[in-house]
């Protein structure tokens, strides 16, 4: 069984919209694009390395697709293993507009998408890494798909933006794995799931 991981930048309230760039994503009116640049690190730079470095595809919905498409293919593989991992990868596209993809090795996913990524999750191969995305996100939460979370919380509020966890989510416990404190004040956490919600009584 192949994991999802889903990796996210986000604000303290839970806001994961455009964490690269001004132009990333103003839907909705989303002015502070490029929120994360201020507290990036070369610790958290080496963190990301780390988990990119390892063996994985990636699962991505049509705009984050495109957004690493523009970029990541004229990166010089070697002296990046970010870079390489990436190239390699590949890149299932969740979309119900996209005819073909051009950056290879990809395949785009379409009709039942819960359905599908079952299918995938059951296919022998490396684990299945989700960066972006909050709209597949929302999807995969909802469907109960979601094996670990890799979150990096920045120390920043922004009040309105896309969430991590929007309407939909299905109720869930997780299991934290590891957690450390970038030198910026980023915290970086990682879950598995852990079953069903428990709840109890201090009365």
């Amino acid at each position: 069984m192949r994991k999802v991981i889903v990796l996210s930048f986000l604000t303290l309230d839970g806001v994961m919209q455009a964490p690269g760039g001004p132009d990333e994503d103003r839907s909705g009116g989303f002015a502070y694009g490029g929120w994360t640049v201020p507290h990036f690190d070369e610790y958290l730079g080496k963190v990301m390395e780390e988990q990119m470095s390892r063996p994985f595809d990636l699962l991505l919905g049509r705009k984050t697709y495109e957004i690493f498409a523009s970029y990541w293919p004229l990166q010089d593989n070697e002296p990046d293993p970010v870079a390489a991992g990436i190239n390699r990868a590949t890149k299932y596209v969740v979309s119900k507009t996209l005819e073909r993809t051009d950056w290879q090795p990809s395949r785009i996913i379409k009709g039942d998408i819960a359905a599908e990524i079952r299918k995938l999750k059951a296919q022998a191969g490396p684990e299945l890494q989700v960066h972006g995305s909050s709209d597949l996100i929302q999807t995969l939460l909802k469907h109960d798909l979601v094996d670990e979370l890799w979150l990096k919380t920045f120390p920043v509020v922004l009040g309105k933006g896309k969430r991590l966890f929007a309407e939909g989510a299905m109720p869930a416990s997780f299991k934290l794995l590891e957690s450390r404190i970038s030198p910026s004040g980023v915290s970086i956490a990682n879950y598995e799931r852990a079953g069903e919600v428990k709840t109890g009584s201090f009365a």
